[in-house]
């Protein structure tokens, strides 16, 4: 295992003396909203069709605009509603809609599911994603009844499409937005201090953000153009150089990855990217990228999916690039089902969902927090390894348990304790007193008489009721497995 992951990094060292395909950093200069101008690259790209025929000035001849992206995501609604429910979160700077396509056989309900999010045509001269994305909702419209795969997704997650980011960027042929800004330069960076301002980020950037504050997605992707590999974080390095620079979620990162590439017609048979997959920084860095940005701040795993090598190719291609990664979409969305640790937290004493957090011991990541109202967490881990599982909340006692993750998800739940306050402390002195027999005989001898026994009596009769209610909240071990789904509750 060692001799792979250092002759993996060998190979990383020995490409940065040769030319790469690039495509997060564009092939001209934009701005950030920060004013960091990112540079282009030229270099050599991977083709999925051999030489092209030079295309025709009209690039986006054959691709859906603005209107008919809207047309066909209300009409996806109206053909499929069922299954689905369309809203908008947000508008460009141009004022077009930012749709959103959810699926699930219940869409805009909550339920103890994991939430998982596509993002299309980020930048505007890559617009794949957008077409892929349409394809991909009418696909599992047409099949979820009769394919086990789709069926699964509908029933078991909260799919969550927006095929377009960067609409104003679409319709003026370039890859920034209406003020020429670069949407994925545009976030909060953790390394360096910029973006920072809210007045000065971008409206297609807030929506992104405000999206993630209303909903937690367990993970997400967007998608590019101009390379054919799948990205994880880091994107950045704290030292601006070029190197791998692991997050500490890196195995989980590596390994949805790579349920991308090998389930692409031919994504890990790269000659460039080992397996088909790249850390960010060891690519090149980028900073005030969206796919850190959500991991960070939202506890949402997010990857950056390369799937064409030729940022806007022609129209004609868009079927064949649609059937190499609808198998890599679709098992992606699954994994967040498949895979991992799921669970609710509960409370001892009442029973009610605790909308506390969940961590991995050793992993230095952000916390996953459970949802509001049902307390369930989704979180996205790799399989054959041990890991410590921890669950909290504030006045609650934490608990730690021990799992093997093997290939099958595994539900955990936890039951959490209160931290017994001072006020408790003393109600159980009292009731230890007045619950013993003789104890209780004894007071009731000493204070008995005409003028006092009968409120002493009533006394001790509430103390008595008391200790029996609070000798209730015993936790109760459970743990059953069945099949490959594994189900403990922790108390």
């Amino acid at each position: 295992m060692k001799l792979a992951f250092y002759l993996y990094l060998l190979h990383l060292g020995l490409s940065s003396l040769f030319g790469h395909a690039r495509a997060r950093g564009g092939e001209s200069r934009s701005l950030s909203s920060a004013g960091f101008a990112t540079d282009g690259y030229a270099g050599v790209a991977r083709h999925l069709f051999g030489e092209r025929p030079a295309v025709s000035s009209d690039v986006a001849r054959g691709y859906m605009t603005n209107s008919d992206l809207e047309k066909a995501v209300k009409a996806f609604d109206r053909r499929c509603g069922n299954i689905s429910r369309i809203y908008s979160i947000g508008k460009s700077v141009d004022g077009v809609p930012l749709w959103v396509i959810e699926i699930s056989d219940k869409p805009g309900i909550e339920e103890a599911e994991p939430a998982f999010k596509f993002v299309g045509n980020v930048h505007g001269d890559e617009p794949v994603g957008r077409e892929l994305l349409m394809l991909l909702a009418n696909w599992i419209c047409d099949n979820y009844l009769k394919d086990p795969l789709a069926k699964m997704i509908v029933e078991n997650v909260h799919l969550h499409l927006l095929p377009s980011m960067n609409p104003d960027g679409f319709t003026l042929r370039r890859r920034g937005n209406a003020n020429n800004i670069d949407l994925n330069r545009d976030f909060p960076d953790q390394f360096f201090p910029m973006n920072e301002d809210i007045s000065s980020r971008q409206p297609e950037t807030r929506a992104i953000m405000r999206w993630l504050r209303e909903i937690h997605f367990t993970a997400s992707a967007s998608l590019h153009g101009g390379a054919l590999v799948a990205n994880y974080p880091w994107d950045g390095t704290e030292d601006r150089r070029r190197h791998y620079f692991a997050s500490p979620d890196d195995e989980t990162f590596r390994f949805m990855s790579s349920i991308y590439s090998r389930s692409h017609r031919n994504m890990s048979l790269s000659k460039e990217f080992e397996g088909g997959i790249t850390n960010g920084a060891a690519w090149y860095p980028i900073y005030g990228g969206m796919q850190d940005w959500n991991y960070i701040h939202g506890g949402c795993f997010e990857l950056t999916l390369e799937i064409s090598d030729n940022k806007w190719p022609n129209a004609s291609e868009l079927p064949t690039l649609w059937e190499y990664n609808k198998r890599s979409m679709l098992n992606l969305v699954a994994s967040v089902i498949k895979t991992g640790v799921h669970g609710r937290i509960y409370s001892s004493d009442s029973g009610r969902p605790l909308p506390g957090f969940v961590l991995i011991k050793g992993i230095n990541s952000t916390q996953i927090k459970a949802s509001r109202g049902l307390a369930d967490y989704h979180r996205m881990l790799a399989p054959g390894a041990k890991y410590e599982v921890v669950a909290s909340m504030p006045g609650y006692k934490p608990k730690t348990t021990t799992i093997w993750l093997e290939e099958g998800a595994m539900t955990l739940d936890f039951i959490l304790d209160p931290i017994a306050t001072t006020v408790e402390n003393q109600l159980k002195s009292i009731c230890d007193c007045s619950c013993s027999g003789r104890s209780s005989i004894e007071l009731m001898g000493f204070v008995w008489n005409a003028h006092l026994g009968v409120y002493f009596l009533l006394v001790i009769i509430v103390l008595a009721f008391i200790c029996i209610l609070f000798r209730r909240r015993m936790p109760v071990l459970k743990h059953r497995q069945t099949g490959v789904l594994k189900k403990s509750i922790v108390v």
